[in-house]
């Protein structure tokens, strides 16, 4: 509802007609500030369906507002797709610690959920017979013609000895982070994270002004975890492929995704960076601080690196942010073989080859494998029940994103946070959970 008056208040018009003009505006004002606040920002038209049951639905509403009444989370935005359309969108809680209301068309920083897109960004490459994946990474990265493991370590001054691997390390063990390759902070071995701290080596994303390429050629010169292919190691696998794909294709990383990804599949508010308009959509990274939340500080990095600094890190393991609805769309292309809205990004026969055990049981047990791209659901996994049929595939990121796509229901879900630190955040499992129990059929 709302009223429109159709004239203009003049200091010439009758006083009666000027009583009127503001009791009408006043009605309409105080009509408006006394709605309750909902979440129609959202930037698509929201479809029913009879697929997905609206009561059960209901009860993640309740479940994310518990979590944020509880303090498990400051906010959130989730949104669950069927069949192509979203269902489902809304936004709980605030984006930043002055408490501004959060919007579904706010922007996370989705971390390690850029991997899956610099992974298809390889894929498209690879369409284009520009490599084999089994292809050793120094053809056309030189630095990694000699790689080395680590074998002692001095605590003292973070020395170390290493021994030549006795393998080369492949494009297919980058995209698999089989490659030996560490994660320097994050890192579960504190020697890699003393090494790597030494070299000034850039481990997920930055606001200095430091290329990927300057940082690859740094990390190709330090000892790896274990021999390529032997393990599986989470690591910087995924940023070496970024400055590959910047050497293959004559693009800075950026502007291949763009011209490759977001613009076909109307991405367009996900990147590297943002310009100023976007900057308040930016949600805060938050912690817990005498049982509030506060923004988070500058720690290994500036929590504002969207928006700061040289803008010119194009990290393909981290660097990336976006907002849910964009993100779906990029699911969605996976869920329908490789095309949206007439877009083919990939061929349905790479996305088989990108939903592949590619590592056998080296991660996941007999729960989930790990493909090319994603984390891939067995039919274990499957039989355990709330997280999706066998196929689903997933990742999350840093700051506590998460999503999941199911192949066989055709469902998409998001779940995007901004936090650190542990708070006992129970809401991953339980939204994943909610979604396949509100499916009807």
């Amino acid at each position: 509802m709302c009223f429109f008056v159709n004239f203009r208040y003049n200091q010439n018009n009758h006083p009666l007609r000027n009583f009127l003009f503001f009791t009408l505006m006043l009605f309409q004002a105080t009509w408006i500030i006394a709605q309750p606040i909902t979440w129609k920002d959202s930037p698509v038209q929201i479809q029913s369906n009879t697929e997905l049951s609206e009561s059960r639905l209901e009860v993640i509403d309740q479940m994310l507002g518990a979590a944020i009444l509880e303090g498990e989370i400051p906010g959130a935005v989730a949104l669950i797709a069927k069949d192509g359309k979203i269902v489902y969108q809304k936004a709980f809680g605030t984006a930043n610690e002055t408490g501004r209301a959060l919007k579904t068309t706010d922007i996370f920083r989705i971390a390690s959920q850029t991997k899956a897109i610099t992974a298809t960004a390889v894929m498209i490459l690879w369409e284009e017979g520009k490599f084999r994946l089994d292809d050793p990474v120094s053809k056309f990265i030189p630095e990694f013609s000699s790689p080395r493991i680590i074998q002692t370590f001095n605590e003292a001054d973070s020395s170390y000895t290493s021994v030549p691997a006795a393998r080369s390390i492949t494009i297919r063990h980058l995209l698999t982070h089989t490659s030996g390759i560490g994660y320097g902070v994050i890192d579960g071995d504190p020697r890699i994270k003393k090494i790597y701290s030494k070299a000034g080596v850039i481990d997920l994303f930055s606001s200095a002004n430091i290329s990927i390429e300057n940082n690859v050629k740094k990390l190709a010169k330090l000892p790896l975890h274990h021999e390529p292919g032997e393990k599986f190691t989470y690591g910087e696998g995924l940023d070496v492929l970024g400055y590959l794909i910047e050497i293959i294709s004559g693009q800075p990383l950026d502007v291949f995704f763009k011209e490759r990804i977001f613009e076909p599949l109307g991405m367009k508010d996900t990147g590297f960076y943002f310009s100023e308009n976007k900057t308040e959509r930016l949600v805060a990274i938050q912690h817990k601080s005498d049982d509030k939340w506060v923004n988070y500080p500058v720690t290994f990095y500036d929590p504002n690196y969207p928006v700061l600094g040289s803008k010119r890190f194009f990290s393909g393991g981290a660097g990336l942010s976006g907002t849910a609805h964009d993100y779906f769309r990029f699911l969605q292309m996976y869920l329908n073989g490789g095309i949206l809205d007439g877009e083919r990004i990939l061929s349905p026969t790479t996305i088989k080859t990108i939903m592949q055990n590619q590592i056998g049981d080296l991660w996941g047990g007999d729960e989930k494998y790990y493909g090319l791209a994603f984390g891939i659901l067995t039919e274990r996994g499957e039989a355990n029940g709330g997280e999706g049929s066998a196929g689903t595939f997933d990742w999350g990121g840093y700051f506590n994103t998460q999503y999941f796509a199911d192949p066989s229901e055709n469902i998409v879900g998001i779940l995007m946070k901004q936090t650190q630190g542990n708070t006992n955040d129970q809401t991953a499992w339980k939204f994943r959970q909610m979604v396949f129990a509100s499916l009807e059929n």
